[in-house]
């Protein structure tokens, strides 16, 4: 039988009283495009909208109580973040990405096929993979970010992901699922 795991209300990026929440902050010069800063917006913004799609078939296909609950949660903040990170994209004109990158989209193929108990491991799994990525391009981005509005947003941002890092790692644990740790 499996554990129901009660989970407290998580910050959300963007949010009032969540991280960044007074919004993007202006660099102040368009001319200070950083194609690192770029590639950081455009891989974050599709690893977002993958860990939505996936979250989404989390509440569809999940018979775990966690598993839905905890792809509910995921849904919110990765949809607040893609939120937040607009202004950036404005401001450095770039353009936002049209989903998931076509590897992350076989991911959800995957996924789509799977029912049960394989598709709760196979998401556990699939989100840690992904977490753990954004996490490692948070911190890049939080170091060494060429604008101070990004810069300030992996920054404030850094905590919160971390944060659903460990509460996927007790789902994973209540589900004997091993997570490959990348950290």
């Amino acid at each position: 039988m499996q554990q129901q795991q009660q989970q407290p209300q998580q910050p959300m990026p963007g949010q009032p009283g969540g991280p960044g929440s007074p919004g993007m902050p202006t660099t102040g010069s368009t001319n200070q495009t950083s194609y690192a800063d770029q590639a950081f917006l455009q891989d974050t913004m599709q690893d977002n909208d993958a860990q939505v799609a996936m979250s989404q078939l989390a509440q569809q296909k999940s018979t775990s109580p966690d598993v839905k609950q905890f792809g509910q949660q995921m849904v919110k903040v990765h949809t607040a973040l893609n939120d937040q990170l607009m202004p950036a994209v404005k401001q450095l004109n770039a353009s936002a990405p049209k989903g998931p990158s076509k590897k992350e989209k076989k991911q959800i193929d995957k996924l789509q096929a799977l029912s049960g108990a394989d598709f709760d491991t196979a998401y556990i799994q699939e989100m840690a993979k992904e977490q753990q990525h954004d996490l490692k391009q948070f911190k890049s981005e939080a170091d060494g970010a060429q604008g101070a509005g990004l810069q300030q947003v992996a920054k404030a941002d850094l905590p919160v992901l971390t944060q659903h890092y460990q509460i996927l790692e007790k789902v994973a644990q209540a589900h004997n699922v091993t997570l490959e740790n990348k950290k």
